[in-house]
């Protein structure tokens, strides 16, 4: 795991885009301040760019660094939830301007998966994360199920976990307001 780590870190230094094991499913990752890197992503997957992506952070203290207002919701939310959850802020700021939504939004999840963890603590930025397909397509459950143009156009495939066939899910996504206001967008 070291190694996918030095290497995954590399590439992500370098504006690179990686596929990598999360806490949740397969994911397409990239530098989240680096707007070309973000790019990359959005032709990779070939999405409109009207449709942001999640970052991830293995910190919850991290995100003042990203969102204007952190609601008190959120951080109960965030602390409490024992499945991963995507939390929806308003005020996204310090992230490529291609990775936030049209009405200013981000989503976030924080990491406690060993792999995501260590990655995000050595390389000290926000990864973007997202589901490794063309968009539209069904998400793969595991590293298996992911296609051949996918892993084509990437600089870097993380080796730890590609051998685990266990069924992965999505994170369940959770819209946050600054007045504590909560829409659930998936479970």
């Amino acid at each position: 795991m070291k190694e996918d780590i030095k290497k995954a870190v590399e590439v992500l230094q370098n504006g690179g885009v990686i596929l990598y094991p999360t806490d949740t499913i397969w994911g397409l990752g990239c530098d989240a301040t680096n707007k070309n890197a973000v790019s990359k992503i959005y032709k990779i997957k070939q999405r409109n760019e009207e449709k942001s992506m999640l970052v991830l952070l293995n910190n919850l203290n991290n995100i003042y660094s990203y969102v204007d207002i952190v609601p008190e919701i959120a951080i109960d939310i965030a602390e409490l939830s024992e499945k991963p959850v995507t939390l929806i802020y308003p005020g996204a700021k310090n992230l490529a301007e291609n990775l936030i939504a049209p009405d200013g939004s981000i989503g976030i999840r924080i990491t406690k998966e060993e792999f995501t963890y260590q990655l995000l603590q050595k390389f000290r930025k926000p990864i973007v994360s997202t589901s490794a397909n063309i968009a539209g397509d069904k998400t793969a459950a595991n590293f298996s199920e992911i296609s051949e143009k996918i892993k084509s156009q990437v600089d870097y495939i993380v080796k730890y976990r590609q051998e685990d066939k266990t069924p992965k899910a999505s994170s369940s996504i959770i819209k946050v307001g600054t007045g504590n206001e909560i829409t659930v967008i998936r479970k």
